[in-house]
């Protein structure tokens, strides 16, 4: 009694190999199959390129949004004052600053005094947002303390002020110049309110990597900065870091318990969070669209082996009557298919890695051979096209490319399996 070979036994194989390469006069396909493995290749590139690009912007965005501003800013509802007046400066700004920063989670609590002013500079003028900051919380801001670039010292802060890149550049000055800030809130007169006008040095310069910050912020001594905006005694709001951002839900409740009474949260999600949905809402029509690529790419594999079933029809029949079985048919074909997905889907994964690894000078020849202005930071906000390789992203393309080959290959290798090896050799 014969016994039945094993599944892919190595004879499979080496039917299959020599069919692959086999050349057209000799009833191969290579052109197909080539066209199939190019078709493949570039879906698989195509989609790891651009599921490295997604991640890049939403970490690059993410990171600079909590690497420069507050995960949770706290402040106050308004309350009427003695005068009538509706009030929501916060006057125990240490001790409710204290008290959130014992809060489980919480890296820091900073008072804040914000405002915004117009700065100017020999008749150059911006329009800028004040922050009022103690030395000891600026040095806190990652995207500050520790930015892209910078020029000046940080340690000189209290002396002057320190301001974005995009600032210095708008009025043409650096390190060591005098800029006017201008509030048209001033001192009150008989004659209604004048604007205040004073003089601060810049001591430092820094590249928190975002446009729109690096274009208006200007972080100024709080006691200063309180004196400027008449709160003596008093800040706006106090800014709040946490261990884990993407978690801020988890801890708002002890937040507002910790900030006492008529407090009220703004955390980063509720700022960014439609652009952060806007973004998944993108991440998803483009996964299936480029899903769709791949399965166009793929059935350029079912063309193939449609083609190679019917010119090896001769050698099916001969196969069949020598012994073999229709499952050592459809394996052989199957391999036939699947081994051009899985070369393809080797070399579109080199592609793409490679890709998202060498984004920079790609894009910088892209850039050059265009004339340059293909990046607009003004309407990006972030300086460069980012690219973030992570191993979730691959597998997912790696799996998706397989899981398609794998499939639209049974259907004409059932096909092969199942032809009559009569009819296959009744006309040769």
């Amino acid at each position: 009694m014969s016994k039945t070979p094993i599944p892919f036994a190595r004879f499979e194989w080496m039917i299959a190999w020599r069919y692959l390469r086999a050349k057209r006069a000799e009833g191969g396909v290579s052109v197909m199959t080539w066209i199939s493995l190019i078709g493949i290749t570039l879906a698989v590139f195509a989609l790891i390129a651009t599921l490295a690009v997604r991640s890049g912007f939403r970490t690059d965005f993410v990171g600079t949004i909590l690497g420069a501003n507050a995960h949770v800013t706290v402040y106050k509802s308004a309350a009427v004052d003695e005068y009538g007046r509706l009030d929501r400066k916060i006057y125990d700004y240490d001790e409710m600053a204290e008290r959130l920063s014992q809060v489980e989670g919480v890296t820091r609590a900073a008072p804040l005094v914000r405002g915004q002013v117009m700065g100017n500079k020999a008749g150059r003028n911006t329009g800028v947002e004040i922050y009022g900051i103690t030395k000891a919380n600026l040095l806190t801001i990652p995207k500050v303390a520790d930015p892209e670039s910078f020029d000046g010292d940080i340690n000189r802060f209290e002396s002057g002020i320190a301001i974005g890149s995009g600032v210095a550049r708008e009025l043409n000055v650096s390190v060591g110049d005098r800029i006017k800030i201008i509030s048209p809130n001033g001192v009150k007169t008989a004659f209604g309110t004048s604007p205040r006008v004073k003089a601060y040095e810049i001591t430092y310069v820094f590249t928190a990597g975002r446009y729109d910050i690096d274009r208006t912020r200007v972080y100024m001594p709080l006691a200063e900065a309180q004196s400027f905006f008449n709160r003596e005694g008093a800040v706006d709001e106090i800014e709040v870091m946490v261990e884990e951002p993407e978690e801020i839900d988890a801890i708002q409740l002890d937040l507002l318990r910790a900030g006492g009474d008529r407090a009220q949260l703004w955390a980063w999600t509720d700022a960014s969070g439609g652009f952060l949905r806007a973004l998944e809402v993108e991440d998803n029509v483009m996964f299936v669209i480029l899903s769709i690529l791949v399965l166009i790419a793929a059935m350029n594999i079912v063309s193939g082996l449609i083609m190679l079933v019917k010119n090896k029809g001769r050698d099916i029949g001969i196969l069949r009557t020598m012994g073999l079985s229709e499952g050592s048919v459809l394996r052989v074909f199957f391999i036939c298919g699947a081994f051009t997905g899985i070369i393809g889907t080797a070399m579109g994964v080199i592609l793409g890695c490679l890709f998202a690894i060498y984004i920079d000078p790609i894009f910088s020849a892209v850039n050059y051979f265009s004339g340059g202005g293909v990046w607009d930071p003004a309407v990006r906000g972030i300086y460069n096209l980012p690219a973030e390789l992570r191993l979730e992203d691959v597998m997912s393309a790696v799996i998706l490319s397989l899981g398609l080959s794998f499939v639209v290959t049974i259907f004409p290798a059932r096909r092969a399996a199942r032809m009559n090896p009569v009819e296959a050799l009744r006309y040769e």
